[in-house]
């Protein structure tokens, strides 16, 4: 069952707080996320609640949507505080993505201070590291976290693609990863004593909060960095660098993201598919919208049903290569039908709904090459694997 608003049709429920949903009636947004949405606004002190086109059913609260309130909740942001997504330049000689793909460095393998003292990709790091979170350093956990390696398709905007310094051909690497078990710790400090509650100390909150954002962005940058090193390439500074999961203080209210990008001025890449082109958008939204926009796709199948459904449709290996040709490096086959492009709705419709609603305008595509998601083994290693896992 689908449920279609716009954001001038407040969903039909007198509540202390108004919802707004920024979907178009060809947009597919499930009644389960709706009724997350009026949970949401139900909440003392919640003033508006703006679902974008790509909400979907969240553990406890929507994913996909921008809460103002003049309390601070925590689980509205979730664990993956400081999650985001980041996008840099990179210069490559020869592109041969099933080269570049057995180039991928480990990223499941944590970068240790002391072990890997001379890695260069330390030379991204400038100062201490927040929280002194040293735990999962340069790696991208798992889930729908990735680093990919893809090429400027479709130049919208020239105007603005040149301010970034892009053009079409040119190749980025796409990091979307958070705060690899800091957010975690923070959220479950907070829920064993107070659950779904308030903050009982917001500056506390925030001070923790804010390290978990720094954490995820150095981390986006190292985890750039690894890429970049093993590809023969140099490191480089991300022209875009937006967190989706936080929570910031505006107009006297805490504005929280879950899923959602801050789209007021700022520069956004919304996620496609491993099988589908991203969109580099400029984002305008204003109050209606809690400034925010969509931060990609999202899901339109759960991971038990994508899971269900991908393997009576493909087979690994036809997971492995999309259908734009670009490569999947993931050495879990559960990963790969549960993250399947058909697993998420469509980035155009979730695109082309930001801009019926002038929240913001795209200035270019990303087209994967190769997307990584966990390391691969190899068939030996998996076979390996299998065995060990038959003997438990």
């Amino acid at each position: 069952m689908s449920a279609r608003s716009s954001r001038r049709e407040p969903l039909p429920r007198s509540a202390p707080a108004t919802v707004s949903v920024f979907a178009s009636p060809g947009s597919w947004i499930e009644s389960d996320a709706l009724e997350q949405c009026r949970q949401v606004a139900d909440l003392d002190g919640m003033q508006h609640v703006a679902a974008m086109p790509d909400l979907h059913p969240g553990k406890g609260a929507p994913i996909g949507a921008a809460m103002a309130s003049t309390v601070l909740y925590p689980f509205l942001v979730g664990s993956d505080i400081g999650c985001g997504i980041a996008v840099f330049p990179i210069a490559l000689r020869r592109v041969v993505p099933e080269r570049l793909a057995a180039r991928f460095p480990d990223l499941d393998r944590p970068l240790d201070p002391v072990r890997d003292a001379d890695d260069p990709a330390w030379d991204v790091v400038a100062g201490d590291i927040p929280g002194g979170h040293v735990e999962g350093l340069g790696t991208v956990g798992r889930g729908n976290h990735f680093v990919e390696l893809a090429r400027i398709g479709a130049v919208l905007d020239a105007g603005h693609a040149g301010r970034l310094g892009l053009d079409a051909g040119d190749l980025v690497l796409v990091v979307h990863s958070g705060s690899r078990g800091l957010g975690e710790r923070i959220l479950r400090e907070h829920t064993e004593v107070h659950g779904a509650g308030p903050a009982a100390d917001a500056a506390a909150y925030l001070a923790a909060h804010d390290d978990a954002v720094r954490w995820g962005s150095l981390n986006r940058r190292l985890l750039a960095a690894r890429v970049a090193h093993a590809l023969g390439a140099a490191a480089t500074e991300p022209i875009v660098d937006q967190c989706h999961n936080l929570v910031e203080i505006r107009d006297g209210m805490f504005l929280h993201r879950k899923g959602a990008a801050p789209g007021d001025g700022r520069d956004v890449l919304v996620a496609g598919t491993r099988g589908t082109p991203s969109y580099l958008v400029a984002g305008h939204a204003g109050p209606e919208a809690n400034h925010s926009v969509a931060h990609g796709a999202g899901r339109k199948m759960s991971r038990s049903d994508a899971l269900r459904r991908g393997r009576a449709k493909h087979t690994v290996e036809e997971l492995r290569r999309t259908p734009l040709g670009s490569l999947v490096v993931c050495g879990d086959r559960q990963l790969l039908f549960e993250e399947a492009p058909t697993a998420y709705k469509r980035i155009e419709q979730v695109v082309g709904d930001l801009v019926a609603h002038d929240l913001a305008t795209p200035v270019a595509t990303t087209v994967p090459l190769v997307t990584y998601k966990t390391a691969d083994k190899g068939p030996a290693a998996r076979r390996d694997d299998r065995r060990r896992r038959g003997r438990r």
